[in-house]
C-alpha cells in the first residue's frame, strides 16, 4: 500500500492510501464515523487480486489533519471525489459501511458519474426517516468512564462469539482524534440526511445489514432498499454493527460477486 497525497480545493492535505492491481479497476471503501482507512484493515487485501483499492483519511483523521470545519457527508463525499480526480480515477466501484455508507450515498447521489456500483453496509438514509439507535444504547455510548464506553461499543459491533477485544479492533475509532475533531464527525453523521436524493441514485446497488445491530438498527436497510431503484438487500443473521468484519468469510465473496 502506497500513501498519496490530495490536495482540496480549500488547500485541505488528504491522505489518500493505494493498493491492489495498478491498472484494475478502481474500488473506493469508506470506513465509519471517526475512523481512517485502518477500518479496513485485514479486509482490503482481499480485493486487492482484482481491483486498484483506494481509500482515504477523513479530514481529522489519520493523515488528513486540519482545521475542524463544518464537516458533513457532502463534503466528506467531495473529498471522496477530490481524492478519486487526483488519482486519475473517472469511476469506480464504492464500498461504504456505517458513516461511510451515508457518504457513499451523498458521493452516489452528487457525483453520479463517479459511481459504477454501490455497496451500503450497516447504514442509514438519515433524516426524519431513519431509525435510531435506542436511548440506552445512546447512553453506554455517553459513559464518562472511557473503558466502559469502549466495552459497550465492542459489544454494539460484534457477537460474543468475536473473539478479539476491544484493543485489537480497527473498528471503534481514531485514538489520535481530538474531541473537536471527534465531535464534528459526530455532526457530520447525525446531520446526514439523503431521503430525498436516494431515488435519483443510478448506480447498481447492493444493501447489506445485521439483524441484531442496534447501533443502526436493521429496518434502515429496508429504508435505503425502498428509495434506490432496484437495490437489493441481503441481511445477515445475529450481525451486529461490525458484522462486515465479523462474517467476512461469508460476506466478502458476496460482495465481490456483486462488483
Amino acid at each position: 500500500m502506497r500513501t498519496v497525497a490530495v490536495t482540496a480545493a480549500d488547500g485541505f492535505r488528504l491522505a489518500a492510501q493505494v493498493s491492489g492491481r495498478e491498472h484494475g479497476s478502481a474500488l473506493l471503501l469508506l470506513p465509519g464515523q471517526a475512523n481512517s482507512h485502518r477500518w479496513w484493515t485485514g479486509m482490503r487485501d482481499a480485493f486487492e487480486d482484482r481491483f486498484r483499492v483506494v481509500t482515504f483519511d477523513y479530514r481529522g483523521t489519520g493523515g488528513s489533519r486540519g482545521p475542524v470545519g463544518d464537516w458533513s457527508t457532502a463534503s466528506f463525499a467531495a473529498d471522496a471525489a477530490t481524492v478519486l480526480a487526483g488519482l486519475g480515477v473517472p469511476s469506480a466501484s464504492v464500498y461504504g459501511t456505517s458513516m461511510g455508507g451515508r457518504v457513499a450515498q451523498r458521493l452516489a447521489i452528487d457525483h453520479p458519474r463517479l459511481v459504477d456500483r454501490l455497496v451500503l453496509a450497516c447504514t442509514s438514509p438519515g433524516g426524519p426517516h431513519a431509525l435510531e439507535r435506542s436511548p440506552e444504547v445512546r447512553r453506554s455510548l455517553a459513559d464518562p468512564d472511557v473503558g466502559r464506553r469502549l466495552r459497550a461499543l465492542h459489544r454494539l459491533f460484534y457477537t460474543d462469539a468475536w473473539t478479539q477485544g476491544p484493543h485489537d479492533s480497527h473498528l471503534l475509532g481514531d485514538p489520535t482524534m481530538t474531541s473537536d475533531e471527534s465531535r464534528a464527525h459526530l455532526r457530520a453523521s447525525a446531520r446526514h440526511d439523503a431521503w430525498d436524493g436516494l431515488p435519483g441514485i443510478l448506480a447498481p446497488t447492493l444493501v447489506l445489514h445485521g439483524t441484531d445491530d442496534l447501533m443502526v438498527p436493521s429496518d434502515n436497510a429496508h429504508l435505503l432498499v425502498s428509495r434506490i431503484p432496484d437495490a437489493t438487500l441481503r441481511l445477515h443473521p445475529h450481525g451486529r454493527h461490525g458484522f462486515f468484519e465479523e462474517f467476512a468469510a461469508e460476506l466478502t465473496p458476496l460482495v465481490r460477486d456483486f462488483l
